[in-house]
């Protein structure tokens, strides 16, 4: 299943914050939204969830502009883990995951919802807290907490907004695994805004790089990932480091806001 965003415009009280971005992302891919603070990867991943209507543009699923499609087999479709987890209700985390298994319901929770469930707390080692309430868990437990929901969901699109914020070092190495074990073994379709380069550039199919609510750059990774792409867009200086697993970068000094 491909999701492809052509020609998407979006502004808050009149200031642009997207610009007639397009972009496409074909089944089997992980494609990553970078950019600083700012430049709309939210925006537009939220766009394409359909929790944003763009002002301009159309956003397809497999063709179909999904303005038009209904929630629940947009649901069925797509998975959304949002940047920032608000603890509105007591749910306890198992009652969490097992949110993500409404699009397939009929009537209750049957025991295939009970075993994916299962399956997916365990993959991310967060079984043992099945029975504690969100709002008793770290920032970290929390977000691994939602990246369960949205596999729980099984759709063929992922959209995550930032899953790696909060966790430790091997957390953010396990979460991105899991979501390049998605596109590879699995075939789902995956688009992920993330701050870290590194993480960005190692796991990713393709890299798409926003400045001021415009792609100022997209394609492979060692494309997207340049000293020159960096400084003009970020406004640091950085060196790109090779090494046998890819290129690292490597954060020197921030530049003065006239070199931007």
């Amino acid at each position: 299943m491909n999701i492809a965003v052509q020609n998407v415009c979006f502004a808050y009280n009149s200031h642009p914050i997207l610009q007639n971005v397009s972009l496409e992302v074909q089944k089997g891919q992980v494609v990553s939204i970078v950019g600083p603070n700012g430049a709309g990867k939210s925006t537009l991943l939220k766009c394409m969830a359909r929790l944003l209507k763009p002002q301009g543009g159309t956003v397809y699923l497999n063709g179909k502009d999904i303005a038009g499609q209904k929630s629940r087999e947009l649901a069925k479709a797509m998975g959304y883990v949002p940047q920032n987890i608000r603890d509105v209700f007591p749910f306890t985390v198992l009652e969490t995951v097992l949110m993500g298994r409404k699009p397939h319901l009929t009537w209750d929770v049957g025991d295939e919802d009970f075993r994916v469930v299962t399956q997916v707390m365990k993959f991310l080692e967060i079984e043992e807290l099945a029975e504690r309430p969100l709002d008793q868990l770290s920032g970290g437990q929390k977000q691994k907490v939602f990246v369960a929901r949205a596999l729980a969901q099984q759709p063929e699109v992922f959209l995550f907004d930032e899953p790696t914020s909060n966790l430790d070092v091997r957390h953010q190495l396990e979460v991105f695994a899991t979501i390049k074990q998605l596109a590879v073994t699995e075939g789902r379709t995956v688009i992920v805004v993330v701050h870290d380069l590194n993480l960005a550039n190692r796991f990713s199919d393709t890299l798409v790089m926003l400045k001021q609510g415009a792609i100022y750059a997209a394609g492979k990774p060692e494309q997207v990932i340049t000293e020159d792409n960096i400084r003009e867009v970020y406004n640091v200086s950085v060196a790109i480091m090779e090494s046998i697993y890819g290129n690292y970068v490597l954060p020197l000094e921030p530049l003065k806001e006239s070199a931007g």
